[in-house]
This record gives structure tokens, C-alpha cells and sequence, in this order.
């Protein structure tokens, strides 16, 4: 197993807390992004920079996927092709995309889409914080411990 993260538009501090997480347990973590990233050394801790265009990093996380990966994005439609892959997509926010919750993702993004699209004027994301962090940080534990520790 392997964690992706598509890394251009990560929150820092969620960054961290893989950086982390990726040397606690000895998981191969991959950042993906069209601008070079400072990393942390370790053998563990990846960096694949693709060139800018658009959805060219979410095409080589799709590419280079295996079953049962995990990709943290943001990204509604890079985690709809994750979960089609049967792998894992967790929010930066702590929320995990499945089977069962994707339709609903991306007719809410669909909407908010075709809202502004129309003039309408909506209000992005709520600020990135502490309980995101935390949410984030415990879905990623629970989940390393159950498909990743578990196979050691």
C-alpha cells in the first residue's frame, strides 16, 4: 500500500502530519505537484513533480494507483476515478470518499459549479482548522492501522 497526495493544493499542515505518519510507519508516501516541494528526508517520502496543466497531476496519481492505495485530495473528481480503482480518498478535512458518499460529492460539486457558473455568488469552503487537522489526523491513523499495520 501506498499513500498519494495530491500535493499542490495540501494544506501545510496537513503535509506535516504525513510527513509524520509516513516515517512512524514506514509507508511510502508519494507528493505529487507541479512545483517542486521542500520534504523531509527519509526513504519513505517521495516527491513527483508533473509539469502544469490541468488535472496532469490527478492523471499520474490515477496512472500510478494500485488497488488499495490511498490518495488524499481535495479534488471531488480525482476521488470518484480513486474509489472507481477500488482505493481509498480521505479529505484533507478528515472525510473519507467511498462508494456510497460519491454520488452525493459530486452532485453537491456539480451544483456549486453550475451556480457560479450562472453568477451566483457562493461561499467557498469553511477555514481550514484544528478540528480539521484532528479529524484528518485520526482517519489517517484508524486507517493505517487497519490496512497498512495490520499487513507488517
Amino acid at each position: 500500500m501506498r499513500i498519494w497526495v495530491d500535493a499542490d493544493a495540501c494544506p501545510v499542515v496537513i503535509k506535516e502530519i504525513l510527513y509524520r505518519a509516513a516515517m512512524r510507519v514506514k509507508v511510502s508516501t508519494t507528493f505529487v505537484a507541479n512545483t517542486y516541494l521542500k520534504l523531509p528526508p527519509s526513504p519513505f517520502i517521495h516527491l513527483l513533480t508533473v509539469p502544469k496543466g490541468f488535472d496532469v497531476a490527478d492523471n499520474r496519481i490515477v496512472q500510478a494507483l494500485q488497488v488499495g492505495d490511498l490518495v488524499i485530495t481535495a479534488d471531488i473528481p480525482l476521488a470518484a476515478l480513486v474509489i472507481d480503482k477500488d482505493s481509498f480518498a480521505l479529505n484533507p478535512r478528515g472525510v473519507f470518499y467511498s462508494s456510497t458518499n460519491m454520488a452525493d460529492h459530486l452532485a453537491m460539486r456539480n451544483l456549486m459549479e453550475e451556480l457560479r457558473s450562472n453568477g451566483i455568488e457562493t461561499s467557498g469552503p469553511s477555514t481550514f482548522n484544528l478540528a480539521d487537522r484532528q479529524l484528518f489526523a485520526s482517519e489517517l491513523d484508524r486507517f493505517l492501522t487497519k490496512y497498512h499495520l495490520s499487513t507488517l
